[in-house]
């Protein structure tokens, strides 16, 4: 079973939509290995945006993804980076179809309701930011 990581961003958090993000996935067959409620410190937030460093936007997004509570979740199944990035729908909400998250919930591209992992790999690395071994139910 393939893990990765989803984040509900303050925004979603602040919207009350992290209830219906949950069962959209469960809804397609996917599956939650792992849920909690943080607040992110900014070195966490800095690690978990790590390959955005130096970038003119890399202060924006750590100051964003701190500004308020955010549900984290490991979601797992046949192929659940490229589901859940489908399901998501393009970062820029503008170009995301009705029926993805940001086509239904997001309007701007510095708040767009989600996080998901990219790859494999980058479910890996953020996986470990955000929960321990134990934590994870498989």
């Amino acid at each position: 079973m393939e893990k990765t990581l989803v984040l509900v961003k303050p925004d979603g958090v602040a919207k009350g939509l992290t209830g219906e993000i949950i069962a959209r996935f469960e809804r397609r067959g996917l599956t939650v290995a792992a849920l909690k409620m943080l607040k992110l410190s900014p070195a966490k937030a800095e690690s978990h945006y790590a390959e955005h460093k130096g970038k003119p936007f890399f202060d924006q997004l750590v100051a964003f993804i701190t500004s308020g509570p955010i549900v984290a979740m490991v979601i797992g199944g046949e192929n659940a980076v490229k589901t859940v990035r489908a399901m998501m729908g393009p970062t820029n909400p503008a170009d995301a179809a009705p029926g993805t998250v940001r086509g239904d919930f997001a309007l701007s591209i510095g708040q767009n309701i989600i996080h998901g992992s990219d790859s494999p790999a980058s479910a890996a690395r953020e996986i470990e930011i955000y929960f321990t071994p134990d934590e994870i139910v498989q």
